[in-house]
């Protein structure tokens, strides 16, 4: 059985399409994911093959002037011409497709699935993603939600009116030069009738009821067997425990480093800052502070104080799972939800989402680096189910089998 995995994303989307694709692999199938180039060094680590399409996702997101919403039309157009493009190829002989990623790719790929009659899944890592009415939905670039508004079953409505207007013209001229019929609610069309949800059911529940059948699979989450640096082992061994400091793939808020390095101090505690996409440094050349580029979280977050965030899913699920407390600094899109759930946990702090100050990350710090937090966020960290790669992957080939026998 061949599977291709599919996605448009930074590191946070990529390291769960590994964890399934490496599952895929023990299960006996023939995987192949069709992503940015920035995931190819990841992907060769554990021997899943990649065909690059577009253009890195890092130069996207940290180019000197962001995309803003006059630039969104041109990028949709963009993405999904290249994935029709390359996933066309790419799935050819393949016998099912998994989509995620942003919505150009993700509709994309699943035209490429129609047309070649692959059985297509989506995936979201986030509940927030998907229509309920227990939640609004995310806006779309230039397309605010209407502040008068509060009742979210209408908001939800009123957003298969954005997703036609910003994605649907450059889909449904793409699927016509195939030969496709044009898609009349991309949003509905983007997730299918049982659209996967790859978060923690304690972390990121599905509330029910719900006007969606969602099958929640569990994170992805890929056990990472690679040892840490020796001088990042020599650091954490020379002192106490330090608190971790990283923005991912995002761009940080303005002087960041700065800002978290005084805070930490003001607690007394040590600094680990990872460098991330954004090129986090340190700010002095002191004993107490040290920087990491790309290290294996999983060994790492055990042996912190407290991990200062983004709130991206990949690394609120990796420190939950470590029994670390946290300080969620969220930017953008799911950040804010991750950063409420840790709050609401008792696991962590959910700081507001203007840039923070010294003062204010430091007040963050002071409330989760207690006794309570952390023997609160061990406790949680037992929950946490690391099954959800094995799950998706057996549910895929099952449902392929049974399409197969039909």
């Amino acid at each position: 059985m061949r599977v291709l995995l599919s996605t448009y994303d930074s590191r946070g989307g990529i390291e769960p399409l590994a964890a399934l694709g490496v599952r895929l692999q023990a299960l006996g199938a023939e995987v192949l994911v069709c992503g940015p180039p920035d995931c190819a060094e990841r992907l060769a680590e554990v021997s899943v093959p990649l065909v690059p399409a577009g253009e890195p996702v890092r130069a996207l997101v940290h180019r000197a002037r962001p995309p803003s919403p006059d630039d969104v039309p041109r990028l949709t157009a963009e993405l999904i011409a290249t994935w029709f493009d390359k996933v066309a190829a790419a799935a050819r002989g393949c016998d099912a497709l998994v989509a995620t990623g942003v919505v150009p790719a993700a509709v994309g790929a699943r035209s490429v699935a129609e047309k070649l009659g692959i059985h297509c899944v989506h995936v979201s890592y986030c509940p927030i993603f998907l229509p309920s009415p227990h939640h609004p939905p995310t806006p779309l670039p230039g397309r605010p939600l209407p502040p008068d508004v509060t009742d979210n079953r209408v908001l939800w409505d009123l957003n298969v009116e954005s997703y036609n207007a910003v994605f649907g013209e450059a889909l449904n001229t793409h699927r016509a030069s195939v030969g496709l019929p044009p898609v009349r609610n991309v949003r509905h069309y983007l997730l299918g009738d049982h659209p996967w949800l790859a978060a923690d059911p304690v972390l990121g529940p599905w509330p029910e009821p719900a006007d969606l059948d969602v099958v929640q699979t569990g994170a992805w989450i890929l056990p990472d067997q690679r040892p840490l640096p020796a001088e990042l082992e020599a650091f954490l061994d020379a002192g106490p425990a330090p608190v971790y400091v990283g923005f991912g793939s995002m761009r940080a808020p303005e002087n960041i480093a700065r800002v978290a390095i005084e805070a930490i101090r003001a607690q007394g505690r040590r600094a680990l800052v990872a460098r991330g996409w954004a090129d986090l440094a340190l700010v002095d050349d002191r004993g107490d502070c040290f920087a990491v580029g790309e290290v294996n979280q999983q060994a790492l977050f055990g042996r912190v104080a407290a991990v200062v965030h983004h709130g991206g899913a990949g690394t609120t699920t990796t420190a939950t799972r470590a029994g670390a407390p946290q300080v969620v600094v969220p930017q953008w899109a799911d950040q804010p939800y991750w950063a409420s759930r840790v709050a609401d946990l008792g696991i962590g702090a959910a700081h507001g989402l203007q840039a923070p100050t010294t003062e204010s990350l430091s007040a963050s710090l002071a409330a989760v680096l207690t006794p309570g937090t952390r023997a609160r966020a061990k406790a949680v960290a037992g929950t946490i189910r690391t099954d959800g790669a094995t799950v998706a992957a057996r549910l895929l080939l099952d449902a392929v089998s049974r399409k197969t026998v039909n």
